[in-house]
């Protein structure tokens, strides 16, 4: 499946926003609701996201068509490598090691704010490494 990259980097830009409201305020509950919109990226499709969702509705029928799309699988990956980040760090939180829900949540805001600002996509990068591993991988085997 092909997606409008612009509303990925919506997305992006509303969960930096979002991890940067719990960096400030160490809020588990508030990681915890982002770790579920990665999800619903992540099992959904980015597509589905939530944030993605905002735009589609607000900001989407003001504009031109995408002149350019993305493939959604590597999208799929980076949701998923954020709702890793953002379970680990909102288990931090709601069990009293602070340090490790700020950490997640420190790099989480980092992938997020370099999509959101530059159109990078650290996850996205990862996802074919990974892929050629599974590869080399199951050859082997």
């Amino acid at each position: 499946m092909q997606t409008d990259p612009r509303g990925h980097r919506f997305a992006a830009a509303l969960t930096s926003a979002v991890l940067a409201a719990v960096l400030i305020t160490g809020s588990g509950l508030l990681l915890s609701l982002q770790a579920l919109v990665f999800l619903v990226g992540a099992v959904a499709g980015p597509r589905r996201s939530p944030y993605v969702g905002l735009f589609h509705l607000l900001i989407a029928p003001r504009l031109a068509p995408p002149t350019t799309t993305e493939d959604e699988r590597p999208l799929r990956f980076a949701q998923g490598g954020g709702a890793v980040f953002a379970v680990i760090g909102s288990l931090g939180f709601l069990t009293g090691v602070g340090w490790l829900g700020l950490l997640t949540a420190g790099f989480a805001l980092a992938a997020a704010f370099l999509n959101a600002a530059f159109g990078y996509c650290p996850g996205c990068e990862i996802y074919p490494i990974v892929r050629r591993a599974q590869g080399r991988l199951g050859a082997g085997a």
